[in-house]
Order: structure tokens, then sequence, then C-alpha cells
């Protein structure tokens, strides 16, 4: 069992510019569901964030998003998986994701 419950991923809300990144973010999803650790993550849906979170929550783990209300249009394409907690600036957000989070990745 890990010391962590929950580790929170800072990734991008685009694909970035190799395939690679896609493939790191889904292999550190599955690596996170293998070791029953709970995502916390930035609350979009597109891009790294989009492919961690659905991998995470497709395999059965938990996920918290974190997102700026002002974010909320241009980083949701998609329907949320998981939690979603929307907050009022990157101020809180970053906040609640420390508070919900025992370690951090990025």
């Amino acid at each position: 069992m890990s010391r962590f419950s929950n580790v929170c991923v800072f990734c991008g809300a685009s694909p970035g510019a190799r395939p690679e990144y896609a493939q790191a973010a889904a292999a550190l999803g599955h690596e996170l569901i293998k070791r029953n650790i709970g995502l916390v993550y930035g609350g979009g849906s597109a891009g790294l964030m989009g492919t961690i979170s659905s991998t995470v929550h497709a395999n059965g783990g938990k996920v918290l998003g974190v997102i700026p209300k002002e974010l909320e249009p241009r980083e949701m394409s998609g329907d949320a998986v998981g939690e979603v907690s929307v907050v009022s600036g990157m101020h809180e957000r970053k906040a609640l994701m420390a508070e919900k989070s025992d370690a951090f990745i990025s």
C-alpha cells in the first residue's frame, strides 16, 4: 500500500508537441491506479489533463479536478470525470490542490 492517498499532477490543457507526452500521461494514470492513489489535477478535460483524468477515472480511480471559474470554458472541452471543484481563482485552486494532495508531480 502506498503512503500517499492522493497525488496532484500539474500538466497542460494541450496534448503537447509529441505523442509521447500523452502516452506518459496515460502511463502515469495507470501507475496511480496500480498503487491505489487518487488523482488531484487542474480540472480540465482537454489535453494532458484530459488524458490522465480519463485514464484514472475509466479504471475505477478517484479523481478530483480543481478549476477556476474563468478557465472553465477554455479547459473543459467535454464531460468532466470524477469530482470537480470550481473555485474563484488561481490562488484558491493551488491552495485546494495542496490541501487535498500528499505529493506533487509536474
